[in-house]
């Protein structure tokens, strides 16, 4: 079970060190029920952590916060390193709207299992994607086609589901059937999945790193 846990005075850069090390950034959890919150406060002789008893041990609790170290990438050639670069701006570009969509899907979900008649679910529906294309239709509107088809593959890596799949959920079949047609009809596809097996995939998910590591 958690405990505190107590360490005694030491120089500034070595606690800096150690909340480094000890700090975590999620929480402690025993059972869904049991949740606790590490933390490092001062008190008049050290500092007090979070720590945790394992048999006759008292341990800190220790998570290491997620480190990205990635290495110097290398170009056969110029036009490599053009696609790199315009590839991890269109990622920079529409990764927020990925994060927004997933949001925005568990707050439907949530908000729909509320809601028990069909017809009142269909007016939910229509009012939240009204209000969403009058906050977001133009700058939608705006996206190339390559920034569209990477959006779609973060939609799926960010909630699991293709954007194919979610219309087919929100608006039926028809709906889904048209918007995948259109989607064909640019060289596209609502149904294409997030594969770290596909190379090009592998290359978005390193932007991602980068930008999640505030590297560019």
């Amino acid at each position: 079970m958690p405990v505190l846990f107590y360490i005694k005075k030491i120089s500034a850069r070595s606690f800096k060190i150690i909340y480094l090390l000890f700090f975590p950034i999620c929480l402690f959890s025993q059972n869904n029920e049991n949740v606790t919150i590490p933390y490092v406060s001062k008190i008049a002789d050290g500092y007090r952590v979070t720590a945790v008893i394992e048999k006759n041990d008292t341990i800190p609790y220790i998570v290491m916060p997620w480190v990205v170290i990635t290495g110097k990438i290398s170009f056969k050639n110029r036009r490599k390193y053009v696609e790199w670069t315009r590839l991890k701006q269109n990622v920079k570009k529409v990764y927020p709207y990925a994060i927004l969509a997933a949001a925005k899907l568990k707050e439907f979900d949530l908000v729909l299992a509320t809601i028990p008649k069909e017809a009142d679910r269909k007016a939910y529906l229509k009012k939240s994607e009204k209000e969403l294309q009058k906050e977001f239709g133009e700058e939608l509107k705006g996206l190339s086609v390559n920034q569209g088809k990477i959006l779609m593959k973060l939609i799926d890596r960010e909630t699991g589901k293709t954007t194919y799949t979610i219309i087919k959920d929100m608006r039926g079949n028809f709906n889904a059937f048209m918007w995948q047609s259109l989607a064909t009809l640019f060289g596209s596809s609502m149904k294409q999945e997030y594969n770290l097996n596909d190379p090009y995939d592998r290359e978005i998910e390193l932007a991602i790193k980068q930008i999640e590591a505030g590297d560019f």
